[in-house]
């Protein structure tokens, strides 16, 4: 039974609910299938804690595969595979007000890491209904990119980031929640057959 972890993040500027985390509530009602044992967290829009909570989940639970969700308020309509995560250039503060020391997620890290997920493949072979879904190689350098580097750095690789429009009438959670699912199973097929 594999052990796959999840995180949507929590409220930030005029999201009162964000529907990352409300897209990954979702997710895990629905469920992946009998052997996959699917948890789920929420992360503050804070670097350190963020950092913190990452780190913990790849040193106690060691899962398969851990994926990250989180909110791109500049995208209407579309869910974003995010193939790797930057080190440096995080002067944007937090929702504490503070930005990481040196501006970076860890000291001596790779400038980036990439995902051992080929979010290319991915993107060629799954389609979602009603939305589009884009390849991207820059998550944004605020929480999401460092939350993403971070757990790169610490799951050697297994770890990917999906961006998520905000909710509206026609993004709804439960609407992401399946989409996340279909765009999930895809990546753990793709682990599986890494590992074969």
């Amino acid at each position: 039974n594999h052990l796959s972890f999840f995180s949507g993040f929590g409220p930030f500027r005029q999201y009162l609910f964000n529907s990352s985390w409300e897209a990954v509530k979702e997710l895990s009602k629905r469920g992946l299938g009998e052997n996959i044992n699917l948890q789920i967290m929420q992360l503050p829009v804070v670097y350190q804690k963020a950092k913190e909570q990452v780190c913990k989940i790849w040193t106690t639970l060691q899962p398969l595969l851990t994926v990250h969700v989180g909110l791109a308020s500049s995208a209407t309509a579309l869910i974003i595979l995010e193939q790797c995560g930057k080190n440096k250039g995080y002067q944007e503060r937090d929702a504490c007000g503070f930005h990481p020391e040196g501006a970076c997620c860890i000291l001596d890290g790779p400038e980036k890491i990439e995902s051992t997920i080929n979010m290319k493949t991915l993107w060629k072979n799954i389609s979602v209904e009603g939305i589009d879904i884009i390849l991207s190689r820059d998550a944004g350098r605020y929480i999401c990119d460092y939350t993403y580097y971070t757990s790169l750095y610490y799951g050697n690789g297994r770890a990917a980031f999906i961006h998520v429009p905000p909710l509206s009438e026609s993004v709804t959670a439960a609407f992401l929640g399946k989409a996340l699912q279909t765009i999930i199973l895809a990546m753990l097929e793709q682990c599986g057959q890494q590992r074969e």
